[in-house]
């Protein structure tokens, strides 16, 4: 197993042999998040500025639901042999793909995916039957189902939604979030966005009270997107704007 802590540290020591003393900023989203957060308290002398987008200080019940749901479709696979699969030329193609298309749903909105595909279909009629892919949204699911289990190694996938279950910094401080961030030195920028349930604006805003509890000096922004999750990934002209002014005072 592997965590978010493992990931900063091997960060650091590339870092060291980079020579790179000091990071201006360490930004990232969702679970890139989860790591910049975990620059500040594991080397809190080593970040100047620490973005953190679409994020949490550690997953919810519901969070880790879903990913326990994807890894059991994976270990379920009978070509999953223990993880053992490349070995005999195969790959669990099927539990990739129910996993992607389970972690898909949590990536949107209900709004997003009403608007993409509402309830169209994929022909004229129903055809009454479990086997025919009928509605447009069943259709999109195992595209991406099927172009994920072609490009992504399943037990990558289970190590890393193993590393998100298991962050939770403040474990390690009595779980008190603001303690845990006592001996940050950087400032902070939180960013949400309104329709994200994956990793809800309530989310940051709890890590915001926490830093701000803890004297931080930090700003936070809202984003009115209704992209659900994925919009941290997507040009939104008033997330774009926010995210350049912030960066243009980072002096280097």
């Amino acid at each position: 197993m592997v965590t978010v802590e493992d990931w900063v540290n091997s960060q650091a020591r590339l870092a060291d042999l980079l020579g790179i003393d000091t990071w201006a900023a360490v930004i990232g989203g969702s679970l890139g998040g989860m790591q910049a957060l975990q620059w500040t308290i594991s080397y809190p002398d080593r970040v100047r500025h620490c973005l953190a987008i679409a994020s949490a200080p550690k997953l919810s019940a519901q969070n880790i639901a879903f990913n326990e749901v994807a890894r059991q479709a994976i270990l379920t696979d009978p070509e999953f042999h223990g993880g053992s699969f490349q070995e005999r030329g195969v790959i669990p193609k099927r539990g990739l793909m129910l996993a992607r298309m389970v972690g898909h749903i949590t990536y949107l909105s209900d709004d997003s995916m009403g608007e993409k595909f509402g309830r169209g279909l994929k022909s004229e009629k129903l055809n009454y039957d479990f086997h025919s892919v009928e509605f447009q949204v069943e259709s999109y699911l195992r595209y991406q189902g099927e172009e994920f289990s072609g490009r992504f190694d399943a037990n990558t996938y289970l190590l890393m939604t193993k590393a998100l279950d298991y962050f939770d910094p403040a474990a390690n401080f009595n779980d008190d979030l603001a303690k845990t961030f006592a001996n940050a030195t950087a400032k902070f920028c939180v960013m949400s966005f309104t329709t994200d349930w994956r990793f809800s604006p309530a989310r940051s805003r709890e890590l915001v009270d926490a830093l701000m509890a803890a004297r931080k000096d930090v700003c936070y922004l809202e984003i009115d997107a209704p992209q659900g999750h994925d919009a941290f990934l997507i040009p939104i002209p008033r997330y774009l704007q926010a995210f350049g002014n912030y960066m243009n005072r980072i002096s280097l």
